[in-house]
């Protein structure tokens, strides 16, 4: 690893063409500057000067560091200056990792919060694989992750679960469909169209063993990893779809369809994920706290 203060009395030497001139620039003795570049030779394992009588002049591989030094110190001297010059109310980044499985619209409720601070804040959000999301929050890329599920206790990753809330499963059908039913619920999804979210989601699985202990037989028409997908097939009339009971509402008015039951068997969990036990971000803190006594205060 290159010691930068040295490449800066390098840098410095090679611009001022002497060390006698350097060290009065840098208010430093010329045997200090003498001292730190021999280090910097030797750290590099290449001879950077080469005496000429009195003078210094920069050997080939002193003139390629040179221009790389000029790059790196003109670039330290930008950012000095964009610092200065940015607004005292620059807005607060807030990047968040939503894993794919969490509903949009869940995900969306959850996070509106951080665009109604009292200061503004910048929201950068991703969307992967719960163990892609932990592995960037892991490295301080992420200040939050949205999640079905705690940690997994097979994950090595560093952080702390903390439980949003959550919220029973509606099942929700087209008028054309509803009117099709034979029975009262549960028992009218006896052989009508069903959608499901894919296996091996937690979801899917509780829906699975509560339809086996209901002795419940449906037309299992097909599976999504995107609810969203799942919930436009289900406006069409493709079949009764799933999601959670929460945004019951926001479901109805969105895909024209209505709710036909819920059941509190398969409920879904929601998690926030942070490297803080005790949160501290200001914006992470209010968008928990918001899901927890609106969102899912009543269950």
């Amino acid at each position: 690893m290159i010691n930068y203060k040295h490449l800066n009395y390098f840098w410095t030497v090679a611009r001022e063409g002497s060390i006698a001139r350097a060290g009065e620039r840098l208010h430093l003795t010329p045997q200090t500057i003498s001292g730190q570049l021999s280090v910097l030779e030797k750290s590099l394992g290449v001879d950077l000067f080469t005496k000429v009588g009195r003078n210094l002049e920069l050997t080939e591989t002193g003139r390629l560091v040179q221009s790389y030094a000029d790059e790196i110190f003109s670039l330290g001297g930008e950012l000095d200056e964009m610092i200065h010059q940015l607004p005292q109310d620059r807005p607060q980044l807030f990047r968040v990792g939503v894993v794919d499985v969490v509903p949009k619209s869940i995900a969306h409720r959850i996070l509106r919060t951080a665009l109604h601070m009292p200061d503004p804040v910048r929201m950068i959000c991703r969307e992967s694989s719960l163990e892609t999301l932990l592995a960037e929050l892991a490295l301080h890329r992420l200040d939050l992750v949205l999640a079905d599920r705690p940690i997994p206790p097979a994950i090595s990753t560093r952080g702390f679960s903390h439980k949003l809330g959550e919220s029973a499963v509606s099942f929700f059908a087209t008028a054309k469909i509803r009117e099709s039913l034979e029975g009262d619920f549960p028992h009218c999804l006896n052989g009508a169209p069903l959608l499901l979210p894919s296996t091996g989601n937690q979801l899917r699985s509780g829906i699975d063993q509560w339809l086996d202990t209901q002795r419940i037989h449906p037309r299992r028409i097909a599976e999504f990893e995107d609810s969203a997908l799942m919930k436009a097939f289900g406006q069409e009339g493709a079949g009764i779809f799933v999601a959670p009971s929460v945004i019951a509402d926001e479901v109805e008015r969105q895909y024209q369809v209505t709710a036909i039951g819920r059941i509190h068997e398969a409920n879904e969990h929601f998690y926030a994920i942070s490297v803080e036990r005790q949160v501290k971000h200001p914006v992470v803190s209010a968008v928990v706290e918001a899901a927890r006594t609106s969102l899912f205060a009543v269950n």
